[in-house]
This record gives C-alpha cells, sequence and structure tokens, in this order.
C-alpha cells in the first residue's frame, strides 16, 4: 500500500517522494510509473494519520520541501522534450503530481495558520503579499530576502473565488486549480501593468496592483527566458489593447469558443498566446500541450459557447518549459475553499457524463438570463447599480449562457457550502481539513441523496 499507517512520519514519506521524482529514466514508461508512484503517495495520504503537532510545527520547511520538489520536476520538462519522453501519459503524469502536491501544500498552509476563514464582509490578500509563508520564491529568483521584481513579459497564472473559476479550471480533460491568466507590461515610467481578458470586459489593461486585489485566492509568477520576447510580446499587446479603447478603436471582447485561429475577439489565454506569437515574429506559439476538451456531455459545452475540442487553457502554462515558475502565492484562509469547489465541480461534471444529468431552465432562470442580457446593453454605472439583481454579463454572451451560468452557480453553492460545514467540524474533531476521498464520498452522499434533481441538473433518460 502506498498509503502511510498510523505510526509513518511525514517527511519520511516526502523524502520517498523526492527520491522518486531525483531517480533518473531512459524510458517514458518508467517516468510515467514515477509520476503515478508519487501522485498515489501524495493523494492518499492523510494528515490525522500523524502528528498534527509535529507537523504543524514544522509546515514552513514542509511546505518549501514540496514547492521546491514541484520546481525541480518542472526544471526537468526540458531534459524530457529533448529525449523525447513527454508522451500523453507522462503529461497527464506530470499535471496531476502538479495539482496533488499544490493541494497538500495548501493543506499544510491551513494546519500552521489554525484553519483561519476570511469572515463576512472581510477581504483576501492581494496576490504576493501576507506574512503566513504566503508567497514562495524559486531560489534563483530571490534576492536579498524577497523575489525579483516583476518584469515586462512575465505570466501571472490566478485561481478567483466564483465556481464559474472552478467551471473554467474543469472544463477540459484535465482538472486544473487555475481560472485565469494575464501578462505585465511595464512602461518607460516604471508602472506597472496587468493586461488581460475578463468575460465581462473583455481585453483591457489595469494596474497591476488592481488586478492582483481582483478577487483572487492563488497566482503563480511565470518568467520566459528569453528576456528580449517577453518585453516585446508585453509591448505589443499593451498597445494592441490600448488601440482597441482610444478614440475610433473596436472593442476586443471575450471570445467564448476557445478557438486559437481567430484573434478578433481574446479568452484569456488567448490573449497571451497572442503577445507570444506577434512578440516572436510568429515562431514562438504557446501551448506545448494544449488541453482537449473531449468530454462526452457536450450539453454545457454548447450552453457556454465553447466550439473547439482543442485549446489552450491557463493553466497549459504550467508545462512551458521556457518559461520559469519564478514565485507561487496562496491565502490559506480560502484554499479550502476553492478546494471544495474543485471537487464539487469534478463531480457535477462527472455527473453530466456519467448519469446524463442536464441543466433545466426554469421560469425564474429565463427572467433572469433575459433581463441580464437586456442590462448587458446599459451603461458600466447602469450595470453596477444592477449588478445585485441581474448578471452583469457581456454584450456578446448569448442568453443561453447567462442561463447557464447562472444555474451552475445556483447548484453548486448549496452543495459547497454542505462541504464547507462538513470540512469545519473535520478540522474542530481533527485539527486537520477533510480528505479529498472523504470529499468525494461525500458529493457522492449528496447525488444520492437528491435523486434525480440536483439544484437545476435533472436526470434524463432515467
Amino acid at each position: 500500500m502506498l498509503a502511510p499507517v498510523a505510526s509513518a512520519s511525514f517527511e519520511k514519506d516526502i523524502e520517498h517522494i523526492e527520491i522518486l521524482a531525483a531517480t533518473p529514466v531512459t524510458s517514458s514508461v518508467l517516468l510515467a510509473r514515477n509520476l503515478q508512484y508519487i501522485y498515489e503517495r501524495a493523494a492518499k495520504a492523510r494528515f490525522d494519520d500523524y502528528d498534527v503537532v509535529e507537523i504543524a510545527k514544522n509546515a514552513q520547511g514542509l511546505i518549501y520541501r514540496l514547492f521546491d520538489l514541484r520546481v525541480g520536476l518542472r526544471n526537468h520538462l526540458a531534459h524530457y522534450e529533448m529525449l523525447g519522453l513527454m508522451t500523453p501519459d507522462v503529461t497527464q503524469g506530470f499535471r496531476d503530481v502538479f495539482r496533488v502536491l499544490r493541494y497538500v501544500s495548501d493543506m499544510l498552509g491551513e494546519i500552521t495558520t489554525g484553519h483561519p476563514r476570511v469572515g463576512e464582509g472581510g477581504y483576501l490578500l492581494r496576490g504576493f503579499t501576507g506574512s503566513d509563508n504566503n508567497t514562495l520564491v524559486n531560489y534563483p529568483f530571490y534576492q536579498s530576502g524577497a523575489a525579483q521584481n516583476f518584469r515586462s513579459g512575465d505570466v501571472i497564472l490566478v485561481r478567483g473565488t466564483a465556481h464559474n473559476s472552478a467551471a473554467i479550471a474543469r472544463i477540459g480533460d484535465v482538472d486544473s486549480q487555475f481560472s485565469h491568466i494575464g501578462i505585465v507590461y511595464i512602461d518607460p515610467a516604471g508602472d506597472h501593468w496587468m493586461v488581460e481578458s475578463l468575460i465581462e470586459d473583455g481585453a483591457i489593461i489595469s494596474p497591476l496592483a488592481k488586478a492582483l486585489d481582483h478577487n483572487i485566492v492563488r497566482a503563480v509568477l511565470y518568467r520566459n527566458r528569453d528576456a528580449d520576447l517577453a518585453a516585446r510580446a508585453a509591448k505589443y499587446i499593451f498597445d494592441y489593447v490600448a488601440a482597441s479603447h482610444a478614440k475610433g478603436g473596436k472593442r476586443i471582447l471575450y471570445d467564448f469558443s476557445m478557438r486559437t485561429d481567430d484573434t478578433r475577439n481574446l479568452f484569456c489565454s488567448k490573449l497571451v498566446r497572442l503577445a507570444y506569437e506577434q512578440g516572436s515574429f510568429g515562431m514562438f506559439k504557446l501551448p506545448t500541450y494544449p488541453t482537449k476538451i473531449a468530454r462526452k456531455n457536450k450539453d454545457f459545452l454548447d450552453r457556454v459557447g465553447v466550439a473547439t475540442d482543442l485549446t489552450f487553457a491557463p493553466a497549459d502554462i504550467d508545462m512551458e518549459s521556457s518559461f520559469d515558475l519564478v514565485a507561487e502565492w496562496q491565502d490559506y484562509r480560502e484554499t479550502a475553499g476553492i478546494r471544495l469547489q474543485d471537487f464539487t465541480m469534478d463531480k457535477l461534471f462527472e455527473w453530466m457524463d456519467r448519469y446524463n444529468y442536464r441543466f433545466e431552465e426554469t421560469t425564474a432562470i429565463k427572467l433572469v438570463s433575459t433581463l441580464g442580457r437586456f442590462a448587458s446593453h446599459l451603461s458600466e454605472n447602469a450595470k453596477e447599480v444592477l449588478s445585485s439583481v441581474f448578471p452583469r454579463v457581456p454584450v456578446n454572451m448569448p442568453r443561453k449562457t447567462v442561463a447557464v451560468v447562472a444555474m451552475l452557480h445556483k447548484t453548486a453553492e448549496p452543495i459547497y457550502q454542505e462541504l464547507l460545514k462538513l470540512n469545519q467540524e473535520a478540522v474542530a474533531d481533527t485539527g486537520v481539513p477533510l480528505h479529498g476521498l472523504d470529499v468525494m464520498a461525500a458529493l457522492e452522499n449528496i447525488r444520492e441523496r437528491e435523486g434525480n434533481r440536483i439544484g437545476y441538473l435533472v436526470r434524463r433518460g432515467r
């Protein structure tokens, strides 16, 4: 068995994983096997099988060991690519390992900080701030006790708090923990900007500090190793988006199709792709390992407007060997929340595929989505006033998409609240958060209890 026993040392288990990660391999089969062993050992480990007090005491060092382990694995990507070992199984193995080790690290952070939560009306930290070991810095980029400053062309991968963020992170064949990506531009005056494409606003430019204050729970800073290429990419996309907002310019709307071959409208990662493609004069195209959208149940994807089977998902940047992982940040007060959102979305999509659940509109949803479409044509001030009543949506979002986003939120939210209560009870009883296997079991109990109707999901063909 790969799972630890009650007497096992957590540090010993990390040491075993480190040995597996450092073991030289000469075939893709061996590499995929080692990655699978790492994933299983990490995924099956339960913190209540260890000395929680001892773990909390050493958590800072343990968190950095897990971070350094992921950085080390990423640093081998170029070597494995050169050897021709990056098969689909190996690529999936890397993604799985990165994801599960982030979850383990999150839980360590939650344990060592005492599981605080952002209270009613409270605020999340700004990205890359905080005093609870929130920001982990890759050692080569660590100078004078702090991470190096941002650089033009840096790419920032983030995760927000909304249920639709979890859906975006889970929409492809690869489960990820990220829903959005943007690119940093530093102008000649030294001002820092984020260039990004948001669902509500399309392609925009905003102060970097404001973008990092935008309800995010985790963020990762990536840096292309070619500084000149990165600078050209940032300058191009800044000028391109600025021109679209200038007098006589045509606004760049959000692209719901997720296609990468048409640049009239841009979704977030397509904006980053366009920046680097233009900055390299067409020679550098992201991503190396695209996300496949191949879910059996196409109903949800059709309602959202997805019109491709292959895309550049935000988290695909995690697999780009030409980008260094500079720093990673998380607000441990809310990492448990987005973890529960992830698992909830996993199950909702699984239930759509396996049990043929479909979203079914009610009269109320039809009214809200219709009014939301009407509100999208009003002024920005009017939208803000109506935001508590009507969905704030872009002018190019179809009514059916407004409806399915509303139904997704209203279906996921009560499930999430139930899981949150179970997690809080587990913390109170054991001092550790609910294990992923227990979360999945709880979700299945909810499905069995609710039967053929789960929120706005209705089982067809029963």
